[in-house]
């Protein structure tokens, strides 16, 4: 296969430093992603920034209707001056894009080699719109990997660690250096597996407020639980947060990065019904 620095050359393009674009070239990396998407022939899956087509041209190769989002236009040209067979581009935004709607179906996979400024924002996309991702696969900045498969009680563990894990299992598959890009970042990479479980984790009484819980959890990692939650009045008074961890069964003198999801679930449930119009 071609490698990336040929291709931009080809083209008369350079790589977009502020765009964080690093291509990915190496065929044994692009097989193991492809793989570890499992897809069937015929099914729809959505290339988040797909760049030159390198990982494009293996998930192609499955079989499976590709759909590849791409919101630089140099590189929707190049895309389309390769002529990949079995490849759709869509002009679009990674960070907002609905993937099944991008698709053309009502559930889709979901791959790609994530800019690193824009990793949160996709994952929140994600957990967003579970409903219609059966799975994902991500190149993102190791670090993140790390934090996202975290355990309870680590020091990684945090925010999407749980957000995430209520709906998807999390799996650290492998770590691409950083000599495997073009051109190469500054720290190395890992590609994640989501596969959205067949049920929650736990259930919660309103998905949004469960977030606000775990977000005021974390805001303050070195306070007890129920100081952080303090800090945040917006989903009721100290003294409803009292009852709340003391329903939930959980000591307010933990720490956010001690609670399971499901702890995080009973503690959201533990806050009671929504109040009418909230």
């Amino acid at each position: 296969m071609e490698s990336p620095r040929d291709i931009l050359k080809r083209h008369g393009l350079h790589a977009k430093y502020s765009w964080g674009q690093n291509f990915l070239g190496d065929e044994r990396a692009l097989q193991g992603i492809a793989d570890a998407l499992a897809l069937r022939e015929g099914e729809p899956v959505v290339e988040l920034g797909p760049g030159l087509g390198h990982l494009t041209r293996f998930l192609a190769a499955t079989g499976a209707q590709v759909t590849a989002v791409e919101r630089d236009r140099d590189m929707i040209s190049v895309l389309e001056k390769e002529a990949i067979p079995g490849v759709r581009v869509v002009a679009g935004n990674a960070a907002t894009v609905d993937f099944a709607q991008a698709a053309g179906v009502p559930q889709v996979a979901v791959v790609g080699n994530l800019p690193y400024h824009l990793t949160s924002s996709i994952l929140f996309q994600v957990l967003d719109q579970r409903a219609q991702v059966s799975r994902a696969v991500f190149t993102l900045q190791k670090e993140v990997v790390e934090r996202l498969a975290a355990e309870p009680g680590t020091r990684d563990y945090g925010l999407l660690s749980v957000l995430l894990g209520l709906h998807f299992s999390i799996e650290h598959l492998f770590t691409l250096g950083s000599r495997l890009f073009h051109p190469p970042p500054k720290v190395d990479s890992a590609v994640v597996r989501l596969t959205r479980r067949a049920s929650p984790l736990a259930p919660v009484v309103d998905e949004e407020r469960f977030t606000r819980v775990v977000k005021a959890s974390f805001a303050h990692r070195r306070k007890t639980l129920l100081n952080s939650l303090k800090s945040d009045r917006t989903l009721g008074t100290p003294e409803v947060y009292v009852k709340a961890l003391e329903t939930a069964g959980i000591d307010p003198m933990r720490r956010a990065e001690t609670l399971s999801p499901q702890e995080f679930a009973a503690l959201e449930r533990g806050l009671g019904p929504l109040a009418e119009g909230a």
